[in-house]
């Protein structure tokens, strides 16, 4: 009877080690979108790639859970992010301050959406589309 597999069990382990996973990138998120609020504390753009690189590697495995949507979520979050750094990028050209207002309000917009996704993701919710 060893050939027998225990599904229940096995579904119940990827949710599990998926739930893990989301908790690393959502934390690697969180440091840096803090980071980005506060002036004083700047970490590295690595950690952001590093968590960006997790949720494409692992996106594939959460297919079909309601954990997919937050591996969904936290690549538009930094895909929008990026592109709303560099097209908001020009404005420190023109004056310091637009550019400062722009970053902080990105900011505080990604800080807000990782936030957001931790909140639902300890509820066991899935995000919105």
């Amino acid at each position: 009877m060893s050939d027998v597999i225990d599904v229940e069990t096995t579904d119940s382990e990827q949710a599990q080690s998926l739930k893990s996973v989301g908790w690393l990138s959502y934390l690697l998120h969180l440091i840096v979108a803090v980071g980005a609020v506060l002036p004083s504390a700047q970490p590295s753009v690595a950690l952001l790639i590093v968590a960006l690189v997790i949720d494409l590697v692992k996106r594939g495995d959460a297919e079909g859970t309601w954990q997919a949507s937050h591996f969904s979520w936290r690549i538009r979050t930094v895909i929008w992010a990026a592109i709303l750094y560099l097209v908001t990028a020009p404005l420190w050209f023109l004056l310091v301050l637009p550019g400062w207002i722009a970053w902080g309000l990105i900011s505080i917009w990604f800080l807000y959406r990782i936030v957001r996704g931790m909140v639902s993701m300890n509820d066991n919710r899935p995000m919105p589309r």
